[in-house]
Order: C-alpha cells, then structure tokens, then sequence
C-alpha cells in the first residue's frame, strides 16, 4: 500500500466512524485546508521563523494534510501523480536559467 494510500483510509475511518462525510463536500474541504492553512500562519504571526512553536507547526501541517488527502479523495486524484504532474508544469513555467536564485512569478521572468 502507497504511504499516501494508508493516510487517506486512516482519515476516512476516523471520518466515517464519527459519522461526518455528510460534512465533507469538496466545497467544505477546501474551506477547511484554507482555515487550516490560517491557523498553520497564526503559529507565525509576530514571530522569527526560529520561534515558531515547532510543535505547533507540526499540529497544524497535519490538519493541512488531512484536508487535502480527503479532498483528494473526493476527486479520486492519485496524489503523488498531481504533484508530480505540477512539478513538471512549474519546470515549464521556471526554466533553471531565468529563475535560479529569483523569487518573482513566471510571468515576470
């Protein structure tokens, strides 16, 4: 079994043992991963990077990653090939030799 495979049966049998897949419409997942994403950011806030609580990151990060792989699931995405099929889009869109080294986004390279 795929490690994202065990991940996404783990999130729906703690999901479907409460009874809250009536709750998990994609529109509410997304809605959840950006509020998670929120409170991944609160951990941040007024803060050096060096002095986030790590424990807290880690706490949040999960809760990022549940929402996705159950919105991945929804959709029946494979979710290792849509981040590889991303990441051979976004060498597409930075080439090494106009990007290497440069924060900006592809439109302005």
């Amino acid at each position: 079994m795929k490690e994202s495979e065990e991940i996404i049966n783990a999130l729906l049998k703690f999901r479907n043992e409460r009874d809250w897949e009536q709750f998990h419409n994609p529109k509410d997942l997304a809605i959840g991963l950006s509020i998670e994403a929120s409170e991944l950011l609160e951990v941040f806030l007024w803060k050096k990077p060096e002095d986030a609580n790590i424990e807290k990151v880690k706490e949040e990060l999960a809760d990022v990653f549940g929402y996705a792989f159950l919105l991945a699931e929804k959709y029946n995405f494979d979710v290792k090939q849509i981040v590889l099929d991303k990441i051979k889009l976004n060498e597409q869109k930075y080439p090494i030799d106009k990007s290497k080294g440069i924060a900006k986004k592809y439109e302005e390279l």
